[in-house]
């Protein structure tokens, strides 16, 4: 903008001086004579050469600025070409994602409370398991047990059949004996005959039958009594046995009943499981989409940066290019200040020799 509004004024100024100096370089030049007397052919040459350099300067001065209009109006129409398009509003994705991942963190949290159940499920299942195994084995020595009370009892009939045997040999022989002494008696009365009638006077014999009959009836006695004190042990031991198992029995149904409903449980949750495990895959998938598309998204709008960013490149140069004209100008500018301050001493009637000696000093410097 300063170069543009400078340029001008300073053309114009130019312009005014350049033609007062051809003027009086020229035509004039009497005027001259009469204040200084010192003006020459060279000092004209010297004059002249001034008034080409500043107008070969003023040249270079157009079209520079022509050429920074061109790069101004190049800049305009670039970035009216490359204005950056309104980026889509991504708000609404961004909310599916934070949905997303609350879905995902309570999942999660739902997984963990699942495979707690689990745990513990598994450890009653095996605190039953092990109730049942001692349940098992306490049943298994009961039976051992009345295993053992039948064949004590297989025993004890064997004996009282033994001792029937017995009763019933003895009971054989005595009346076998019987029948002998009967025979016996009746030999010697058909020897005797009716004529013999002795009689003895001795003590009156033991009736045999009797205490056979007796020994019997202690015999049977003792028998039914071990045979009842045998089968009211059978029975209370059997009696117990049977409570036991009862009570075994009831204990192994209750935890065959809470066995099969543990079971039924941790089938119910490991299908859960499984839903949510299927629920999560296809969470994560739906997430390793969406996240596709934004990488995809990030990825056009980065090389939209990237290409956005090699044109602010590009710009920069131009500028730091233009920077460089524009100090190159200034220092022009300056150059013409000072000629043009030289050539208002001339017009003021300043010694020409002075002029030009430090003309030609400023523009070696």
């Amino acid at each position: 903008n300063v170069v543009i509004n400078a340029v001008p004024i300073l053309e114009t100024e130019c312009k005014v001086s350049c033609w007062r100096v051809y003027h009086d370089s020229s035509f004039g030049s009497h005027n001259i004579w009469k204040k200084t007397g010192l003006l020459s052919v060279n000092e004209k040459e010297t004059m002249q050469s001034l008034n080409d350099r500043l107008a070969c300067y003023m040249e270079k001065v157009r079209s520079l600025e022509n050429e920074n209009n061109q790069l101004e109006r190049h800049i305009r129409e670039w970035y009216e070409r490359n204005q950056p398009s309104v980026l889509p509003d991504s708000s609404n994705f961004f909310r599916i994602i934070r949905e997303l991942q609350g879905q995902i963190s309570a999942t999660s949290v739902e997984n963990a409370r699942i495979f707690l159940q689990i745990d513990n499920a598994r450890l009653a299942t095996d605190d039953f398991k092990n109730k049942y195994e001692m349940e098992l084995r306490l049943r298994n020595n009961v039976e051992g047990d009345v295993n053992g009370l039948r064949k004590v009892l297989e025993c004890l009939n064997r004996e009282i059949c033994d001792l029937e045997m017995q009763v019933r040999n003895l009971t054989e022989e005595l009346q076998q004996m019987k029948r002998n002494h009967d025979e016996e008696v009746n030999a010697l009365r058909a020897q005797l005959g009716q004529r013999v009638n002795v009689e003895v006077d001795a003590a009156p014999s033991r009736d045999l039958n009797r205490s056979l009959f007796e020994i019997r009836q202690q015999y049977e006695n003792l028998m039914e009594r071990n045979l009842r004190e045998a089968e009211n042990m059978f029975l209370q031991r059997i009696e117990e046995l049977n409570h036991q198992v009862a009570s075994g029995s009831e204990q192994l149904q209750t935890v065959q009943t809470e066995l099969i409903d543990l079971k039924r449980n941790v089938q119910t949750l490991e299908i859960e499981l499984q839903s949510q495990i299927s629920r999560k895959c296809a969470l994560e998938g739906n997430l390793a989409e969406i996240e596709a598309g934004y990488s995809s998204q990030l990825s056009q709008l980065q090389g939209l940066i990237n290409s956005v960013e090699s044109q602010l490149t590009q710009v920069r140069s131009d500028l730091e290019h233009q920077n460089h004209e524009y100090r190159i100008l200034m220092d022009q500018k300056n150059h013409l200040e000072m000629e043009i301050a030289t050539y208002k001493r001339l017009l003021e009637g300043h010694d020409l020799q002075y002029v030009i000696f430090n003309h030609v000093q400023s523009f070696k410097e």
